[in-house]
């Protein structure tokens, strides 16, 4: 494999793809420690340097697990980390964006890291309570503090965005986008990319969906939160599944999986998207990386499209309640 090459956030130069963590703690059902440290520490050798974390991920569990995994190896990190949720998974819904908590967060955070600072720190979602000038504002404190490097949002609507910016530089808007999520095209990506802003899309392969190996939610661990995700339900997964067997005979034509496929075509959404596919496991790892050597022609980008037609995909991204989260 070539040596991977890098892409700009803003001013933040990363590996053209990251590694997500969050799996190794949450949404997926039980991961073994040992293993995901492994997995990180060979993401690390293979030069990948961006690697994504919550606050959220496992109560704080994602965080310390990064820690032991990058001791040692801090010089070889973009650390990226975000706060925001202040209930716990299974809990109502809490959002907070207020200053205090932006502060109380961040050094929560660092101690777990057991870093003295983060290289990116996003808000996770934003708070609908407070202004977005409020919570950048003390954001852009904790740059000043030296314990934060740059700056980013999740999940931002554009206007958001565009205040934010205002106040302080922001490096990276992380939101999902995949061949079967397409929200950011319209209207966010242009405006970052107007604003110099780079775009890191979480769950590129559909939370696993689009690689093709599952076919049906048998299987998964009762916690696993595609359970409650409506693309994943009776007669939507069924319709879904009509646009991995065209990825499928794409990527057979090309010679590599379909995963990679679809990896590939985020990948070539421009010089400013750093995709963040998370795994545990070392064997999809190199997969991911990979397709970072796959080429693809217009013709080719154009037949991929038409494999997952915008607005064909059956069912929301998340559940209502969720989606009101999304994109303010």
């Amino acid at each position: 494999m070539t040596e991977i090459p890098t892409r700009r956030l803003g001013d933040l130069v990363v590996s053209a793809q990251g590694l997500g963590c969050m799996g190794m703690s949450h949404g997926y059902g039980a991961s073994d420690d040992d293993q995901s440290v492994a997995t990180i520490h060979h993401a690390l050798d293979l030069g990948v340097t961006l690697l994504d974390t919550s606050d959220f991920y496992g109560a704080g569990h994602n965080e310390e697990l990064i820690g032991r995994a990058i001791a040692g190896r801090r010089d070889e990190v973009v650390l990226a980390t975000k706060f925001g949720f202040a209930n716990r998974l299974g809990e109502p819904t809490e959002i907070r964006g207020d200053a205090a908590y932006v502060r109380q967060a961040c050094d929560a955070s660092l101690r777990r890291l057991g870093v003295d600072h983060i290289d990116l720190y996003y808000q996770h979602r934003v708070d609908p309570d407070v202004p977005i000038e409020e919570t950048v504002g003390a954001m852009a404190e904790l740059v000043a503090a030296g314990k934060v490097r740059h700056l980013g949002l999740s999940e931002a609507g554009a206007e958001t965005v565009r205040r934010a910016h205002a106040v302080h530089p922001i490096a990276a808007l992380q939101s999902e986008w995949s061949l079967w999520t397409r929200d950011l095209e319209p209207e966010i990506a242009p405006l970052c990319r107007e604003l110099g802003i780079g775009l890191v899309p979480f769950s590129p392969l559909g939370r696993g969906f689009l690689t093709g190996r599952y076919t049906t939610l048998d299987g998964l661990p009762e916690s696993d939160l595609r359970r409650t995700q409506p693309r994943f339900a009776d007669g939507n997964l069924e319709q879904n599944l009509a646009i991995v067997a065209k990825l499928d005979e794409l990527a057979a034509e090309k010679g590599v999986s379909a995963g990679q496929l679809a990896l590939a075509w985020v990948q070539h959404r421009g010089d400013d998207v750093v995709p963040i596919p998370g795994t545990r496991r070392q064997e999809y790892l190199e997969e991911n990386v990979a397709a970072l050597e796959v080429a693809l022609s217009t013709e080719e980008l154009a037949a991929i499209d038409a494999a997952a037609p915008v607005g064909q995909v059956a069912g929301t991204r998340y559940d209502a309640a969720s989606l009101t989260f999304v994109n303010k």
